[in-house]
């Protein structure tokens, strides 16, 4: 679980996802360095019937 001023390193390469649930809100920042080495890639969006079924 994630707390307000918790800061997380994702390393290059791993697949993951953020965001918020139905009953609990995230804001989300991104911070790109070394962006001489490639921007970041957008996976696939939850469909609805995957946001709603989070816990």
């Amino acid at each position: 679980m994630l707390h307000e001023g918790v800061v997380l390193k994702i390393l290059p390469d791993v697949k993951h996802w953020h965001g918020a649930t139905a009953d609990s809100w995230f804001t989300h920042l991104a911070v790109s360095t070394n962006v001489q080495k490639g921007t970041t890639e957008w996976l696939e969006a939850v469909t609805d019937e995957e946001y709603y079924n989070l816990n």
